[in-house]
């Protein structure tokens, strides 16, 4: 730690062979600059003592740190030990000081310091303008305008689409088995998939719409068994009829040749599937009611 010319004693205590001093640059505080203090202890050879920890004792300073040297003996083995410290001041602090402490089993009474003195009161107009110039209209900045603009339409866009499929899915877990059956039609069907080509995605999404409605009407875990797992689990269901349940039947043998057997499907018969599908739920639900 470089060191400046210390030239305030600060504290000093003599007694019973001990002599221990507080060396300073100065007692006034400077908030903006650092404070310097050495401790420098004494002892007889004979004497066990260590210089006092001022980390916990100093008040208004938010850093101690310290740096200290290697013990010396001299001829008559008088035993020296010095450390040098740096204070680092808190601005307005209530006090600056170093509490009592204890060393070489004596007590060293506190060490205050002066406060900064206070500051020359300041007149005269504001040195600077608190007006804010806005900047000037220019391409680049109706272009970054607009660039936050629509982002900002975009975020409250994907916000509202958010927030209209939470509701729309609130409002279809309220609805009975077939009401809901209804709605997935419906939406379905408003994909015109058929009318793009997509027949297999499209028989796909019908069967496994008609077995979700065999789900929640049923309780029967229709969506995840296979065609003939799902027939088995059918036929051993006292809930279903045998009307309503030969034509589930046709319908999903109808739909597996288009699925799995490469069967060609056209408009007319993607049509004679969806009725198949409305025929079946509105029995399988009149013979429920």
């Amino acid at each position: 730690m470089n060191m400046l010319l210390l030239a305030v004693t600060l504290l000093a205590l003599n007694e019973g062979g001990v002599d221990f001093k507080v060396e300073g640059e100065t007692r006034q505080v400077d908030p903006g600059r650092s404070v310097f203090i050495d401790l420098t202890l004494r002892t007889p050879k004979d004497l066990a003592a260590a210089l006092p920890d001022l980390r916990g004792r100093v008040r208004g300073f938010s850093v101690a740190e310290d740096d200290v040297e290697e013990p010396t003996q001299a001829k008559d083995g008088t035993i020296t030990r010095v450390a040098h410290w740096r204070l680092v001041p808190e601005p307005c602090a209530k006090e600056y000081k170093i509490a009592p402490f204890a060393v070489a089993g004596k007590v060293a009474k506190a060490i205050y310091f002066d406060p900064p003195p206070a500051a020359e009161p300041v007149s005269g107009p504001m040195e600077i303008d608190p007006k804010k110039d806005m900047p000037p209209l220019s391409w680049r900045l109706v272009g970054q305008a607009a660039a936050v603009l629509f982002g900002a339409a975009l975020a409250a866009a994907a916000l509202w689409f958010v927030l209209r499929g939470i509701a729309r899915r609130v409002r279809e877990h309220r609805m009975s088995p077939i009401e809901r059956a209804w709605a997935e039609l419906d939406r379905l069907l408003k994909k015109g998939l058929p009318g793009r080509g997509r027949y297999k995605d499209f028989y796909v999404e019908l069967t496994q719409l008609v077995r979700r409605y065999i789900q929640r009407q049923h309780g029967l875990k229709a969506p995840h068994l296979t065609t003939e797992e799902f027939f088995e689990a059918a036929r051993l269901s006292p809930s279903f009829r045998k009307e309503a349940l030969d034509q589930l039947f046709a319908f999903m043998e109808k739909a597996d040749l288009v699925k799995f057997a490469g069967v060609t499907a056209t408009p007319e018969t993607a049509d004679e599937a969806t009725q198949s599908a409305r025929d079946y739920i509105k029995k399988d639900n009149e013979e429920i009611a």
